[in-house]
């Protein structure tokens, strides 16, 4: 069954904006989540956390195995640049109750079949993720790789999909009840990277950069790009930051404390949670 909290009625979630994030580093994973829940819900300390917590559960598991693949020193779960794996992602969306779900499992079958009928999807290729979303009855790619969320038709939506596969893309689905409203104060809705806009001026941004070779002859909707060439472009204005990141994530790694992860605003996302109202 496909329990969604969209189009119940009430109006349109967040006012009818739309949350992106820009890339920031190499924090896509961060970005992914935070757009998967249209609103600025994680930062990469909390996601480090999760990680961390993983982490010392595959070491116990592994305690005393032989294995030539299994380093117990290194982290499995996020690498010092950023890159977190989807048990990471999994474990951050289950605090609100959604399951990530591989597109090719037979439980996910009718998303193949209807994918809008669903609500959101991660996308996952090398080191990069992304969410695919629907908000307020129209779907998005939210790739933090694009300067604004770029609108999908629903026609276009299944061919799109097949294509990311086509391309190597791992695809998920996300199912549950999605948080209707940030439950972050509009002072606090900023994480340095994040961005409300309207439909309106996302599609304004999106027409503006959408003049490359990209763009799909008279449909105004990008294909899904070489993975090669837009990694050789982020490389330009991500690797810079890189190191006080990685010092971050090393120091988040060595806290042994419970990964509870911390909401921008130091409250707890089970606090936010329970604050949020969310339907059941």
């Amino acid at each position: 069954m496909n329990n969604s909290s969209e189009g119940g009625g009430g109006g349109a979630s967040n006012g009818g904006m739309l949350y992106h994030e820009v890339q920031e580093s190499k924090l896509c994973a961060v970005h992914c989540v935070n757009t998967v829940l249209q609103g600025p819900f994680f930062s990469e300390f909390d996601l480090a956390a999760l990680a961390s917590d993983l982490d010392s559960k595959e070491r116990q598991m592994m305690m005393g195995s032989v294995t030539g693949d299994f380093l117990p020193e290194l982290s499995h779960n996020v690498s010092l640049d950023g890159d977190f794996s989807i048990q990471v992602l999994q474990k951050a969306l289950e605090v609100w109750d959604l399951q990530v779900i591989p597109l090719d499992s037979p439980v996910a079958e009718p998303a193949q079949i209807d994918p809008e009928m669903e609500n959101a999807f991660i996308c996952h290729l090398q080191d990069h993720w992304f969410c695919i979303r629907k908000v307020n009855g129209e779907w998005y790619n939210f790739d933090s790789l694009y300067a604004a969320p770029e609108h999908l038709s629903k026609f276009y939506l299944s061919a799109y999909l097949d294509s990311l596969k086509g391309f190597g893309w791992s695809i998920f689905l996300v199912r549950g009840n999605f948080p209707t409203e940030c439950p972050i104060t509009s002072s606090e809705a900023s994480n340095g990277y994040g961005q409300w806009l309207s439909p309106e001026d996302a599609e304004r941004i999106t027409k503006s950069c959408n003049s490359d070779s990209r763009t799909r002859g008279g449909a105004g909707e990008r294909q899904p790009f070489d993975p090669n060439i837009q990694y050789e472009e982020a490389e330009m204005f991500v690797d810079d930051e890189d190191e006080d990141l990685k010092a971050a994530i090393a120091a988040s790694l060595m806290d042994s404390g419970p990964a509870i992860a911390a909401q921008p605003g130091g409250t707890s996302q089970k606090e936010n949670k329970n604050s949020a109202g969310e339907n059941a």
